[in-house]
């Protein structure tokens, strides 16, 4: 296993998809990143050898925020916007959509799994009575 930026990659992948195990490198920064370092997309990791490891690892710690860095960064500023009660804070405080999208259907993701209010079937609506009258012991 080859480790960069604290982080094992698979030997068996591609060098452009190993690459994509990184938090904070996507398809589109492994282009460069290879060319930089002049290194074929196509090999697998396994055929690289020290030198050219080295090299894509300055690569990467030079000039990209990866992994913890990034996270840290990531979670700071949306601290700094919870502190400052801007409008994107209180959303995130709330754990909803920060960037304007509709919340009145969908938002699933964001929000989590609901259960639905209202309309219970008789069956439905009789065994939760049912629970709700028993006593705990």
């Amino acid at each position: 296993m080859i480790r960069i930026a604290g982080v094992d990659l698979p030997d068996e992948k591609r060098v452009d998809i190993a690459l994509t195990y990184l938090y904070g490198v996507g398809r589109s920064n492994v282009v460069p990143i290879l060319k930089e370092a002049k290194i074929d997309a196509g090999r697998r990791l396994k055929t690289l050898n020290e030198e050219e490891v080295n090299r894509l690892a300055k690569i990467v710690e030079k000039n990209y925020s990866v992994e913890g860095d990034l996270r840290r960064s990531v979670s700071e500023s949306i601290k700094r916007l919870i502190d400052i009660r801007s409008y994107r804070g209180t959303r995130h405080t709330k754990k909803l959509p920060a960037r304007g999208q509709r919340t009145r259907t969908n938002a699933r993701t964001k929000r989590g799994k609901r259960m639905t209010v209202g309309a219970l079937k008789k069956e439905d609506r009789a065994r939760t009575e049912e629970t709700k009258a028993e006593p705990a012991k």
